[in-house]
């Protein structure tokens, strides 16, 4: 891996070493630099756990990833500085839906001087900071998390409440790679999968939070959340370059999926007060 290409594109200048330091700095500057986003999910564009491949799209096209990329780029770059690093699978949401998402989250266990840590750039609006292997709550830019023991085998991380995601679930062991790759494939092509039906792209803007969902764009801050509602096809290319930082203007074709699918979930919303 290219470290030098790494640390151009996150903006990171100082000097790396295996140390708690240089993950906490890397951690941040990865997610203030590279937003999370499944643009190439509705694209149609097939995606992989391998590192290598986010590697060459994050780095050599300048574009953003979902959870396998994010942290698949974070990892293979804490392996390269000497880190040791274990990719775990997670289970984001498994509190709502049960076992059968175990594996649609990938999270970097990562050793310094024998104590284990947690790096997950890849939840979107997760933490900015990576965080020791043990139960505690915790506040980071005004958010805030919480590490939960669940029982013998599994650990819980709480997100913050104006998060798209409630929590992740995940067991302190390597990953099975065909596991991880079974999930986003599921990911990338069930008709009921969240990145299928949605166009989800999000980023750290400083301590604001910013997340497109479809047609809406929220902007999140530890005070509350303000919305915008997106009116074109133009605007919607025009946000993701200027927010975002992704020159996607393929995006345009994705406009008449997103507008029916807003109207869906709006008609869907209002459906109990009609009722009534």
């Amino acid at each position: 891996m290219d470290l030098r290409a790494y640390f151009q594109r996150i903006g990171f200048r100082g000097e790396a070493r295996p140390d708690v330091a240089t993950l906490k700095a890397l951690h941040r500057a990865h997610l203030q630099a590279i937003p999370y986003e499944a643009l190439d999910v509705q694209l149609g564009r097939p995606l992989t756990p391998d590192p290598a491949a986010a590697i060459e799209k994050v780095l050599g096209r300048g574009r953003g990833g979902w959870c396998y990329e994010m942290n698949g780029l974070l990892g293979a770059a804490l392996t390269e500085i000497g880190f040791k690093v274990t990719r775990m699978a997670g289970a984001a949401n498994r509190e709502l839906l049960g076992d059968v998402v175990i594996g649609n989250h990938l999270v970097l266990l990562v050793e310094i001087d024998g104590q284990p840590w947690i790096a997950d750039v890849g939840f979107g609006d997760g933490c900015q900071d990576p965080f020791p292997l043990r139960e505690a709550a915790m506040t980071v830019g005004g958010y805030a998390f919480r590490l939960e023991m669940l029982d013998d085998r599994w650990w819980r991380f709480h997100n913050h409440e104006f998060g798209g995601a409630k929590s992740f679930d995940f067991i302190v062991e390597p990953a099975d790679p065909e596991l991880l790759a079974g999930r986003c494939e599921w990911l990338q092509y069930a008709p009921e999968s969240h990145f299928v039906l949605n166009l989800i792209v999000q980023r750290y803007r400083g301590d604001t939070i910013l997340q497109l969902r479809g047609r809406v764009l929220r902007t999140v801050t530890p005070a509350g959340v303000e919305t915008h509602l997106i009116e074109s096809a133009d605007e919607l290319v025009a946000l993701l370059a200027s927010e975002f930082g992704l020159d996607v203007p393929e995006a345009a074709g994705l406009w008449p999926r997103v507008v029916a699918r807003h109207d869906e979930v709006m008609a869907a919303s209002a459906a109990p007060e009609a009722a009534d």
